[in-house]
């Protein structure tokens, strides 16, 4: 797919973050390693791959805004435009050498996610949309799965850790949904869980207590790969209430009543 000088800005600056971030991943028992809050661990890679991201995007378009996980956010000429980045989603998982995280990018425009890029540099996978353009991994164009029954199909979640205050509803959740689907995974990579949502890899996905930088991108890609993307509650942006339920339309129903009950 030819993409917009936006797009091709955004792959071209994941795949850079991604080629240092994986140097780092392969010294992995070198890291300098500190520590922002309980099981929350952030990295001196974590912190270069974002300067990378941020340097490249702000030099490609100095007047964006820019919302990343690691510092201040930045306030652009224009007001309209601003880049939520994650530089390294997934950190516990690269901290302890599991081959499963992500860059994420995403550039919102008047308060709506236009594009997204995530970039898995482990299995060398580039999930991108662009609002209206359709959702692709590499080259290839990607839909949701067109699975119907909820018994037939597997979610995708992230379970709180460190006595987060969702843990209690996410476990009810749980409760309620397992019984009625065919299985449930937690990988440790919110944006991963929503770009295979976008392949059809996962029926659904669901999340409390997630941020911006977690989801911006993957939302946009799985809207154009043809999901449902939703609030827990109903009526709500995720971004804001940072609680989000997405799954492709033949499953929506069932599954958002299910986690809902809660």
């Amino acid at each position: 797919m030819a993409g917009s000088a936006n797009l091709n800005v955004m792959m071209k600056t994941a795949r850079k973050a991604g080629r240092g971030l994986l140097k780092d991943f392969g010294e992995v028992e070198q890291l300098q390693v500190s520590t922002k809050g309980p099981g929350d661990f952030v990295t001196r890679a974590d912190r270069q791959a974002e300067e990378t991201i941020r340097e490249d995007l702000m030099h490609a378009r100095p007047s964006y805004g820019f919302l990343g996980e690691e510092g201040k956010e930045i306030e652009g000429a224009d007001p309209t435009r601003r880049w939520i980045v994650d530089p390294l989603d997934g950190t516990t998982n690269f901290l302890h050498g599991l081959p499963h995280w992500a860059v994420s990018i995403a550039l919102e425009h008047k308060g709506q996610i236009v594009a997204g890029v995530i970039y898995d540099p482990v299995k060398d996978e580039m999930f991108y949309a662009e609002k209206g353009g359709g959702a692709f991994v590499n080259e290839a164009r990607i839909r949701v799965s067109a699975r119907h029954r909820m018994i037939e199909s597997i979610f995708a979640t992230g379970v709180p850790f460190g006595g987060r205050p969702d843990l209690p509803a996410t476990l009810q959740d749980l409760a309620r949904i397992m019984p009625a689907c065919a299985g449930v995974r937690r990988f440790g990579a919110a944006a991963l869980d929503l770009a295979y949502v976008a392949a059809g890899r996962y029926e659904g996905y669901w999340e409390r207590g997630v941020q911006p930088w977690d989801i911006a991108a993957g939302l946009v890609i799985c809207r154009e790969a043809g999901a449902i993307v939703e609030g827990i509650k109903a009526d709500s942006d995720p971004l804001d209430t940072g609680a989000v339920l997405v799954a492709n339309s033949d499953i929506f129903a069932g599954f958002s009543k299910v986690i809902r009950k809660g």
